[in-house]
């Protein structure tokens, strides 16, 4: 029993380009065995290594409902599992959706109305270090939230970049946010996963990717602030990443929707690295977690202008637009800072809570970025076992690591022996969960 801490005061373009083909016969259903080249983590092989690449390939969530579906919660359910912010929707919402609502009656522009991108690029401004501000008539797309942007920004890279030296191949974190894969997938590259580990500070290990990989490298997903374990790439990281873009011609997609999470430093982007023309760059944002608008769906994309147009082609024909009155909801939201500084208060007193409550158990460690906590439970029956005990002897629901990534190829999987646990809950109800962690896995 531990002491407890309560809370702190504190398609693609259709005839112009060819369709994508199936690999040995197959599409829907590429993973490991056929579509994915993977680089030696030398983690210990964990909980999910004997999925069938079908398997591994579904979504996290779907799967630890399948783990946990023979048990009950054992105390009243705490759900830490789904990264959904819970914070209050700003107050200007209702208001400017009211004044705009009679645009629900236009088709929206596919590369956004004026105002937003104006907005989007002003904020950009004033956020990141810029080496020139942004320009919002060719550098700025207003996209349905990152997920959407990233899915289909993997097959803009894919036709954009062009020939490559071989098989062409779209890099990636592992463990990864799940459309990154979708999108290497329906571009019909193979996937190369990069392990994330505490011996390379959860980041890709740049040294280790060879030329000749580079050489048919199309794009490389970075997420930064990390999900789900928070690291944040450096400037020297960004401008290492991109000096290796310029020298093989590939894209960066940057995906930087955790960045105004944080408890400390701001995070940095990687357009602040990306040289006066941002070219091979293009970041994408949303308001998903910053405003605490997941149910809005809107962000953007930002960068790289010869890539962003071609996006835009592709996007024009086979991606929905976002509604006018979203779009000026999105206007008011990046036209203020003060509830995304109430917003990092909130987090922050949460994450003080975590520090008082885990301190050092499982390797926690406060993270540089994002809402997660990656907690190491090799030692309490690997991630699979733990959410298991947790849930049904705790009533805490959490994603196991392994579900979260992909094996390598030395049959390792570098998310197991972990589990995520989003604190996007009341402060009261995480301290709760997170006491009851500690008593159920000490």
């Amino acid at each position: 029993m531990v002491n407890r801490v309560l809370t702190s005061p504190y398609l693609w373009w259709f005839d112009r380009f060819r369709p994508l083909q199936p690999f040995h016969g197959r599409f829907e259903s590429a993973g490991v065995s056929d579509m994915a080249m993977t680089a030696s983590s030398g983690v210990a092989q964990g909980a999910g290594s004997h999925l069938s690449a079908g398997q591994a390939e579904r979504s996290p969530f779907a799967r630890t409902t399948e783990l946990l579906a023979p048990y009950q919660p054992g105390k009243p359910l705490i759900t830490l599992s789904l990264g959904e912010p819970q914070h209050p929707v700003p107050a200007f919402v209702g208001p400017v959706l009211a004044k705009h609502i009679a645009d629900f009656g236009r088709y929206p522009l596919a590369r956004g109305i004026e105002p937003f991108l104006r907005a989007a690029a002003n904020w950009l401004s004033h956020r990141f270090r810029l080496p020139r501000p942004i320009d919002p008539e060719s550098e700025i797309l207003v996209l349905n939230g990152s997920r959407e942007g990233l899915f289909f920004a993997a097959i803009s890279a894919s036709r954009y970049v062009g020939p490559r030296k071989g098989r062409p191949a779209i890099l990636m974190p592992n463990p990864f946010y799940p459309a990154y894969g979708a999108g290497a997938r329906a571009a019909g590259c193979e996937h190369v996963y990069l392990p994330t580990t505490p011996a390379n500070g959860f980041l890709p290990d740049l040294d280790s990717l060879d030329d000749a990989l580079l050489a048919r490298t199309v794009a490389i997903f970075i997420a930064s602030p990390a999900n789900p374990q928070g690291s944040v790439a450096s400037k020297q990281y960004f401008t290492r990443l991109k000096q290796l873009a310029d020298r093989f011609g590939f894209m960066i997609l940057s995906d930087e929707c955790y960045s105004e999470i944080y408890t400390r430093d701001a995070p940095g982007s990687a357009l602040e690295c990306a040289g006066p023309d941002f070219t091979h760059v293009v970041a994408f944002q949303s308001l998903s977690k910053r405003s605490n608008l997941p149910g809005m769906r809107v962000g953007f994309a930002a960068g790289d202008k010869k890539f962003l147009a071609a996006f835009h082609e592709l996007r024009n024909v086979a991606a929905p637009q976002v509604p006018v009155p979203l779009q000026q909801v999105a206007v008011a939201a990046y036209s203020d800072e003060a509830h995304v500084e109430e917003n990092r208060k909130l987090y922050r007193i949460k994450f003080d809570l975590a520090d008082q409550i885990l301190g050092s158990r499982y390797g926690y460690v406060r993270p540089a970025g994002g809402f997660c906590v990656w907690l190491d439970v090799s030692e309490r029956g690997g991630d699979e076992a733990a959410a298991v005990k947790l849930y049904r002897d705790a009533g805490v629901r959490v994603i196991p690591g392994s579900y979260l990534a992909r094996q390598q190829d030395d049959g390792s999987n570098p998310g197991a022996g972990y589990i995520r646990l989003a604190l996007v809950s009341d402060s009261e109800s995480t301290a709760e969960a997170l006491h009851r962690l500690v008593e159920i896995l000490d």
